[in-house]
């Protein structure tokens, strides 16, 4: 039910070309998506660093970290990944419209949940699927998630059982992690980027 009390008022504050303009770059969303030690925020970190060096304005919204803060009410039925999704969005979305390259790293495991995302973000919104297969992701493990979840002290963890599906025609950048280094996937990134958006 919208509430009829509520008004924005956001044609009274400084435009986005403004604050692009200030910045000399343009606001995109990077939506880095996949398993559990796929390798999502090791590439999330090196192409900020990357586009730090190089004078740009970043911020990275890890999901981690947002399930610390802002979603720590949230838990992982499919009514609350879906809200935490929708919040990560939302948050996403301004700041690209500040002119922020903003890149999301959160595992965003079903199709429908990254067409939230696409849908909350709109045309600001670059789909990166990072892939590695359980097995391999396993074997990282960087969190000890997977060993606790063969052990039974994890419940619906994505890619056991609670599924994950891989993207379809509608990904824009696929960094596989299986068989290319963290590095070699971010300058990748940093490549489609530079073509797409000029940065």
């Amino acid at each position: 039910m919208t509430e009829t009390h509520i008004h924005p008022e956001f044609h009274r504050f400084l435009n986005r070309e403004d604050k692009e303009r200030l910045l000399s770059q343009k606001g995109v969303v990077l939506w880095l998506y996949g398993l559990s030690g796929s390798g999502k925020s090791t590439i999330a970190n090196l192409v900020e660093r990357k586009l730090h060096e190089g004078g740009r304005f970043t911020t990275i919204l890890d999901g981690d970290n947002l399930r610390s803060g802002l979603n720590s009410n949230l838990g992982f039925s499919d009514d609350d990944r879906a809200e935490n999704i929708r919040r990560n969005a939302e948050v996403a979305r301004l700041f690209a419209q500040q002119g922020i390259v903003t890149i999301v790293s959160v595992i965003t495991p079903r199709r429908e949940l990254r067409a939230l995302a696409r849908e909350v973000v709109g045309e600001d919104f670059v789909e990166v699927f990072v892939k590695a297969d359980y097995a391999t992701c396993a074997e990282r493990d960087p969190k000890g998630l997977y060993a606790r979840a063969e052990a039974g002290e994890i419940k619906r963890f994505t890619g056991r059982d609670s599924g994950f599906e891989e993207p379809g025609s509608e990904v824009e950048v696929i960094l596989d992690t299986n068989s290319h280094s963290a590095t070699a996937c971010s300058e990748a990134l940093l490549d489609y980027l530079l073509e797409r958006s000029g940065i």
